[in-house]
C-alpha cells in the first residue's frame, strides 16, 4: 500500500505513515512485503500468485497482433507477482535486416530512456543515502558553471522530476561531439519556463545528473551504476557499450549513415556522447531488468544485498513533483503524466515505471506487488513501429489476471 509523502490530507497522510512504520517494524520489509521476496526471483504458477492464467494466455494474441500490424518484428515480455515470474516469452523477430533472427529470451535491447531511473536515478539515491549530496541542492554547488541564464535556484529534485524548465534535448541541428561538449552545452542552456512551474520532459535533467554523480563520486555513470548497482545485484547482462561477444545477442534498432545500429546507442545525443550518459546508453535484458524491478518492491534488497535504504526506495518511487501539479513524477520514475499509458487502464494510483524511445517499458505496482517489462525492438529496420497502444493494452490484460488481491477499498487513495 502505498501514501502520498506530500500534499494531500494531513489525516490520510498520518495513517499513511503509521502503517509504513507498522509494516517496517514488523517485516523489516517495504511495502508490506514478506522478507522472503528479499529472495532471488523464481519461476511461479499463476494460481498459487492469484492470477489466472487463463488471462494471462490472452497476452499472446495481444503482442502477436502487433507484431502482425507491424508495430514492432519482435518483442520479450515478462511478468511477475510477489518473487515469482508468471509469465516470460519471446515474440518474433530479433531482427529482419540484414538476415531473419528469431527473437530470444535473453535479447539484450537498447534500454533509451530506462537509463535515468535503472543507473542516474538510483545512482543520485545512492549518494543521497551516504550524505555525499541532498535532492534539495542547488546544481551550482556540484556545477558551479550551471548559474547563468537565471539557473542558479534550479534544485537535483527539480532535475530529476522534470520540473527544472530546461527544454527537452540540446541542439542537434549544428554539429558537435564529445561528452565535456554536451556539458558544457547543458551548462549554458537557457529556461523556457520558470523552475518548478511546469513538467517539461528533459534529456538534459539527466546529463546534468550524471555530471553531478561523476563531480561527487569521482566516477563516470557508468562505472559508479556497475560498481554499486549491477554487478552486486548479479545483473550481468547489464551496463553501457556492450562488449563485442555479446553483440549478436543485441537487438538492432535502425540505421545511421548507412549502417544498421547494434551495440550502438540509438539515442543520437548520447551517441554524440560518446555512448555513455545519463539519459541514454543503457543496455540489458528482461531477467536483469526484472531483478531491478523486484529490488524496489523489495525495498532496495533483492538476494540479501541491499542497494537501497527502505526509505529510500520509498522517496525514489512515490510522487515528488511540485505542489499543485497535476503532471506526477517520482524520482525519476512516471507516477501520472501523458507519458504513463503503459500503465494500461487498471493498475491502481501509486504504480510507477518508464519507457524507452526504442521500444522499452517498465511497470511496477507495488499494491498488487506485480511488474510487467515489455522490450520491444519497435524502430528496427526503419524506424516506423510504435508500440504505444501495446504497452497499454499488455499492462491491462496483465492487471485483469489479478483475481486474488486486497479489497479494493484497501487501494491508495488517487495522487
Amino acid at each position: 500500500m502505498r501514501f502520498q509523502p506530500s500534499g494531500g490530507n494531513t489525516i490520510f497522510r498520518c495513517v499513511g505513515f503509521l502503517i509504513l512504520s507498522l509494516s517496517l517494524l514488523l517485516t523489516g520489509g517495504f511495502y508490506l512485503s514478506f522478507s522472503l521476496l528479499a529472495r532471488p526471483l523464481r519461476q511461479g504458477k499463476p494460481k498459487s500468485l492469484g492470477m489466472s492464467a487463463e488471462r494471462l494466455q490472452r497476452l499472446d494474441q495481444v503482442v502477436e497482433q502487433a507484431i502482425a500490424a507491424g508495430e514492432a518484428p519482435g518483442a520479450v515480455l515478462l511478468v511477475a507477482r510477489k518473487g515469482k515470474k508468471v509469465y516470460q516469452k519471446a515474440y518474433g523477430m530479433r531482427a529482419v535486416s540484414p538476415s531473419a533472427e528469431p527473437m530470444t529470451l535473453d535479447t539484450i535491447f537498447d534500454l533509451a530512456s530506462l537509463t535515468k531511473v535503472i543507473a542516474t536515478a538510483t545512482s543520485i539515491m545512492i549518494l543521497v543515502e551516504e550524505g555525499k549530496l541532498s535532492l534539495t541542492d542547488p546544481v551550482v554547488r556540484y556545477l558551479s558553471g550551471f548559474g547563468v541564464n537565471d539557473k542558479v535556484e534550479i534544485t537535483l529534485l527539480q532535475l530529476l522530476t522534470h520540473f527544472s524548465g530546461l527544454r527537452p534535448d540540446l541542439d542537434l541541428d549544428t554539429p558537435w561531439s564529445g561528452y565535456e561538449t554536451a556539458i558544457n552545452l547543458a551548462l549554458n542552456e537557457k529556461l523556457e519556463t520558470r523552475p518548478g512551474e511546469r513538467f517539461i520532459y528533459s534529456d538534459i535533467n539527466f546529463m546534468l545528473l550524471a555530471e553531478i554523480i561523476r563531480v561527487v563520486s569521482g566516477q563516470r555513470v557508468d562505472e559508479f551504476a556497475e560498481k554499486r548497482i549491477f554487478a552486486p545485484l548479479g545483473m550481468k547482462e547489464t551496463g553501457f557499450l556492450p562488449r563485442s561477444e555479446k553483440l549478436p545477442r543485441v537487438a538492432p534498432t535502425e540505421g545511421r549513415d548507412g549502417k544498421l545500429l547494434r551495440g550502438e546507442v540509438h539515442d543520437p545525443t548520447a551517441f554524440r556522447m560518446g555512448g555513455v550518459a545519463g539519459h541514454a546508453g543503457l543496455f540489458s535484458t528482461v531477467d536483469d531488468v526484472a531483478i531491478f524491478a523486484q529490488m524496489l518492491l523489495n525495498g532496495g534488497v533483492y538476494d540479501k544485498v541491499r542497494i537501497l535504504s527502505p526509505l529510500g526506495a520509498y522517496k525514489m518511487t512515490t510522487q515528488q513533483s511540485p505542489p499543485g501539479q497535476n503532471d506526477l513524477r517520482a524520482i525519476g520514475f512516471d507516477v501520472r503524466t501523458r507519458f504513463s499509458t503503459v500503465a494500461g487502464d487498471l493498475f491502481p494510483p501509486g504504480s510507477f515505471g518508464h519507457t524507452g524511445f526504442t521500444g522499452t517499458s517498465l511497470w511496477i505496482d507495488p499494491f498488487t506487488e506485480t511488474f510487467v517489462i515489455l522490450f520491444t525492438s519497435r524502430l528496427h529496420p526503419e524506424g516506423k513501429g510504435d508500440v504505444v497502444s501495446l504497452r497499454k493494452k499488455v499492462a491491462s490484460v496483465v492487471a485483469s489476471s489479478l483475481i486474488e488481491m486486497l479489497p479494493l477499498r484497501e487501494q491508495p487513495a488517487p495522487r
